[in-house]
């Protein structure tokens, strides 16, 4: 039934899911769990539409059809972050593996030999792939061809570049020890000035944090009670008509509800908090998803931060106000 659901999805977004599936190790038939990944999604979401349609009086087919679309979204979410971490691990030991495989290479040690021997339990999930590789070269297959393979199961632009490098360096006659000593020394060297490039770009992160978690809530709390102070002044003061003819402003009753600019101060700040988190994630790593774990901190601290700056002024100057 499973792999009958999985048709539904459409040819692109269905590759894209086998590709996550497969970067994340989960040892699970591909289509079998994307078809668990629907039926699971569309009774979450019928579940959840029958309890929160008596809370938001909504259309119960179009909240069911926007929860669905949430809890998809999120699982392909957390399906690339986990791809993207263990990409991420691969390529911060990739340099040492490198090295460990060169330092066996010099030693006079087989090729397969020197990937086997490389394959550390440090190295985690690597581990297993260089084993694999490993025992294929042993098995008669090209190097070539089992390194490649390698690229199809991390999802690492670095490791990728790196394996094209030396397949190319192998054809081109070069020797192979010195080339993975020389390739693991450049991605060291490329490590160090992307570390050094967040470091100076720091500010900025810590600026755009500022304003999204702080400033912009305590703006919107101050305004919003300016707001529920004009409403109720300008709704008991009368103007007379002989006074008011001969000024060149216009004094009439602020017709915008409270409850309207507190939605909209809701809606805004969860819409920067995302936008922001989306530009730390890119300044800070260098991806837009790498902020996605910083959109549920940032919304629920620049929410918080609104109703506490909102019911301090409130509590210090409502009495001037009569509010």
């Amino acid at each position: 039934m499973y792999r009958f659901l999985a048709t539904i999805y459409p040819k692109n977004l269905k590759k894209k899911y086998e590709s996550l599936i497969r970067y994340s190790d989960l040892k699970i038939n591909s289509l079998n769990l994307m078809g668990f990944f629907l039926s699971f999604g569309f009774g979450l979401a019928v579940a959840s539409s029958l309890f929160l349609n008596r809370l938001l009086k909504m259309h119960l087919l179009l909240l069911i059809l926007i929860l669905f679309f949430l809890i998809e979204l999120l699982i392909y979410i957390s399906l690339l972050l986990k791809a993207d971490k263990k990409g991420k691990f691969v390529e911060e030991i990739l340099p040492d593996v490198l090295l460990l495989m060169s330092s066996n290479l010099k030693a006079g040690l087989t090729t397969d030999r020197a990937l086997l021997m490389a394959a550390r339990p440090e190295f985690g999930p690597f581990k297993e792939e260089i084993n694999r590789v490993g025992k294929e070269i042993t098995m008669g297959r090209e190097i070539s061809d089992s390194l490649l393979d390698m690229t199809r199961s991390i999802k690492s632009n670095k490791l990728e570049k790196t394996i094209f490098l030396i397949i190319s360096g192998l054809r081109a006659g070069g020797q192979l020890s010195s080339l993975l000593e020389q390739t693991a020394n450049n991605l060291r060297q490329q490590r160090f000035v992307e570390e050094k490039t967040r470091s100076n770009v720091m500010i900025y992160t810590i600026f755009i944090f500022t304003a999204v978690a702080i400033g912009s809530p305590l703006l919107f709390g101050l305004s919003s009670f300016l707001t529920e102070v004009l409403t109720t002044q300008m709704a008991v003061v009368e103007m007379p008509t002989e006074v008011t003819a001969n000024l060149p402003l216009t004094f009439t009753k602020v017709n915008i509800p409270v409850d309207f600019i507190i939605i909209f101060a809701v809606i805004s700040l969860t819409t920067s908090s995302i936008l922001g988190s989306l530009t730390l994630g890119l300044i800070s790593k260098g991806k837009e998803r790498e902020g996605i774990k910083f959109i549920p901190v940032l919304i629920a601290l620049s929410i918080g931060l609104f109703f506490i700056a909102r019911i301090s002024v409130k509590n210090l100057l409502g009495g001037l106000f009569g509010t």
